[in-house]
């Protein structure tokens, strides 16, 4: 995909998914396809696309482990049901220990397993066997967090994976063309910067938010339904 040299970037986060929807319009009113968000600010995403899509709109929550310096720089992320997924990279680099990278690990765990039970307390459970499931986020840095997204969800035997962000630096996307059947993203700006840096407002998105959206997006389907 060629970059647009004029793009400035996306008003906000629903901005993105109304443009990342047009992207995937040939899902619309699909059988047995769901969107996932990653939250808090992908459910964000994922509800305008799912909304766009006529597609129902789920949560895969995924946290990432920060290093011990940085908590922005991803060395990892883990996922639901045991998921860790690390940047042997930026742990080498950075000569990082297992000890420290087992107590960030546990740090995160608390916060992942708070987030699970805020989010899904209500929800039934999560089945995306032999569904096409399209993963969303507002956009790609690292793609720590999205690997380990991806690996949750093939522990669930889904028949189709697609991976849809608005924007992401193009070597991240290319990391993961081989882990999904589908890769589908708008914008690769070079220099990238961060993924804030491509939003007018990409203000902090609470957990009323994300819990909003996904009551919003089954009211919906009820209706369509």
């Amino acid at each position: 995909m060629e970059l647009e040299t004029t793009f400035t970037g996306f008003a906000n986060r629903e901005e993105g998914g109304r443009c990342l929807a047009k992207a995937l319009s040939h899902y619309r009113d699909e059988e047995n396809t769901i969107v996932v968000g990653l939250p808090r600010g992908g459910v964000v995403t994922a509800s305008a696309v799912a909304d766009e899509l006529h597609l129902p709109l789920e949560v895969m929550v995924v946290r990432k482990l920060g290093t011990p310096d940085s908590e922005e720089l991803a060395m990892g992320a883990i996922g639901s049901g045991g998921i860790r997924v690390l940047n042997e990279d930026v742990v080498s680099f950075l000569g990082i220990t297992p000890a420290t990278i087992a107590a960030v690990t546990r740090r995160e765990q608390v916060e992942l397993d708070r987030r699970e039970k805020l989010y899904r307390a209500q929800r039934p459970h999560l089945d995306l066997y032999r569904k096409t499931v399209i993963v969303v986020d507002d956009g790609l840095a690292t793609g720590s967090s999205m690997a380990a997204a991806i690996a949750v969800i093939q522990s669930h035997h889904p028949s189709r994976i697609v991976l849809a962000v608005p924007v992401a630096p193009v070597e991240i996307c290319e990391r993961f063309r081989l882990a999904v059947d589908e890769l589908v993203y708008l914008e690769t700006p070079d220099p990238f910067q961060a993924v804030s840096y491509w939003y007018v407002d990409f203000s902090q998105v609470s957990d009323e938010e994300v819990v909003h959206a996904l009551e919003y997006a089954d009211a919906r389907a009820g209706v369509l339904v």
